[in-house]
């Protein structure tokens, strides 16, 4: 681990990353309840429209289970790039400055070229789940389509798809990892510093890499919070959204040195 860590940081010339403990990830959430709570008026309009957007197009999915499965797995990988107004926030609040929604917008418009060179690998990251969530019930799924109660039955009850559940996992989950880890700390990187998104990539790969406990707590917090807010309709979203946004721009602040 350490030798492939020093490979990355000479050839791409990185910053240094630290080692933290892995009750950090606790203390991130408490600083990112923080922000969150100071700046109620620029964080909160993150959260109602990007659980609007969610719970529209998980009712558009209602009735083909491959898309609102791809849909909700699809949500993790975009939530880096949704959330970069959000770090914007926390930036200002961390130099003492008070930050509405349109400050943060302001922010986003100063680093729009490196985002969206981001955005566009994440937007590629899901359609290309979205295809092969669909190649997945085409080979594996055995059972009624119809609609999601459907298929919620069909896997967890009838005992028949216990292929489709370990291939969807294992292929939906290195998926996810790999966007994970990419992208844990890259976007508020990209916000913070002037660097392109390759740079901020591979930081990230790093910070994993020397942390991998620590960064495999988060992604399981990250992904047990917004389950929660699914489980309430997307309304939990609200707050969820930008409290998890607060908090990792605090994990990159945590982990990558100035």
């Amino acid at each position: 681990m350490d030798h492939s860590s020093n490979s990355l940081e000479q050839h791409f010339h990185l910053p240094h990353v630290r080692h933290v403990n892995r009750s950090r990830p606790l203390q991130w959430l408490k600083l990112g309840w923080e922000d969150m709570r100071d700046n109620l008026g620029a964080s909160l309009p993150y959260g109602v429209v990007l659980a609007a957007m969610g719970y529209l197009i998980l009712s558009f999915a209602a009735d083909m289970p491959y898309l609102f499965t791809a849909a909700i797995s699809g949500f993790f990988l975009v939530g880096p790039i949704a959330a970069a107004g959000l770090y914007e926030v926390s930036r200002r609040h961390e130099r003492g400055e008070r930050a509405s929604f349109m400050d943060s917008m302001r922010g986003l418009r100063g680093h729009a070229d490196s985002i969206a060179y981001f955005g566009v690998f994440l937007a590629l990251a899901l359609i290309a789940w979205e295809r092969l969530s669909a190649i997945l019930f085409a080979l594996f799924f055995r059972g009624d389509l119809a609609e999601v109660s459907g298929f919620l039955s069909s896997v967890f009850m009838s005992g028949e798809n216990l292929y489709f559940v370990f291939a969807y996992m294992v292929i939906g989950g290195t998926l996810a990892a790999v966007v994970f880890a990419l992208s844990a700390v890259a976007i508020p990187m990209l916000m913070d510093r002037d660097v392109d998104s390759v740079t901020a990539a591979m930081t990230s790969l790093r910070a994993v890499q020397v942390n991998f406990d620590t960064m495999a707590l988060w992604a399981a917090i990250i992904v047990a919070l917004v389950l929660v807010g699914f489980a309430t309709m997307m309304i939990g979203m609200v707050i969820l959204l930008p409290l998890l946004g607060h908090a990792s721009w605090h994990a990159y602040r945590d982990l990558i040195e100035k």
